[in-house]
């Protein structure tokens, strides 16, 4: 028995909405390949650069993911990558997660501090953040400007990482620091 025109519809929708949704919503990124998806609406702010790679998954259902550039900032987002719900990222000059990295819900990632403390004169001067190949970070985890967390790395969840994660480790807390090595 055959699938009813409106199934049919509901079904193309199920599988393709998602890449068609990105398109749309993401129409002033540049996609390094086709299959980029994104589920709910996102708030994009694109006044730089936004890369996406091959196979990315957005997810902005449950709490309004977030991605912003301002003028010449690049976000750079490589292969295989999964960013769910409510997570921020925000570039003034140059963030990049490698390849087949995971990133939890409400995790936030800038380069900059945007204001100074002493005046809270508008500062968006950036430090890079490079978040290296097979990264997984927890749920609500912040990585502040200048980083560089290393290849097949964990942020638990919660942390707040200031300093350079070294590769093939654990890391923790408030700052975090490392946990273990693997």
């Amino acid at each position: 028995m055959g699938l009813s025109r409106l199934q049919q519809i509901q079904l193309g929708l199920t599988r393709f909405g998602p890449a068609l949704n990105a398109r749309l919503q993401l129409r002033t990124a540049k996609f390094r390949s086709g299959r980029v998806t994104l589920q709910g609406r996102a708030a994009i702010s694109n006044d730089g650069r936004i890369t996406l790679g091959d196979r990315v998954r957005l997810v902005s259902t449950v709490a309004t993911l977030e991605l912003a550039t301002l003028p010449g900032g690049h976000l750079e987002i490589g292969d295989n990558v999964f960013i769910n719900y409510g997570c921020s990222l925000a570039s003034s000059y140059h963030v990049k997660i490698g390849n087949d990295c995971l990133i939890g819900s409400h995790v936030m990632i800038m380069d900059c501090d945007f204001h100074r403390v002493e005046d809270k004169a508008w500062d968006t001067s950036g430090v890079p953040i490079l978040i290296e190949d097979r990264v997984w970070i927890g749920n609500r985890a912040i990585v502040l400007k200048g980083v560089r967390i290393g290849h097949d790395s964990v942020v638990a969840a919660g942390s707040v990482v200031t300093k350079d994660v070294p590769p093939r480790t654990v890391v923790a807390g408030n700052p975090a620091r490392v946990v273990r090595s693997f």
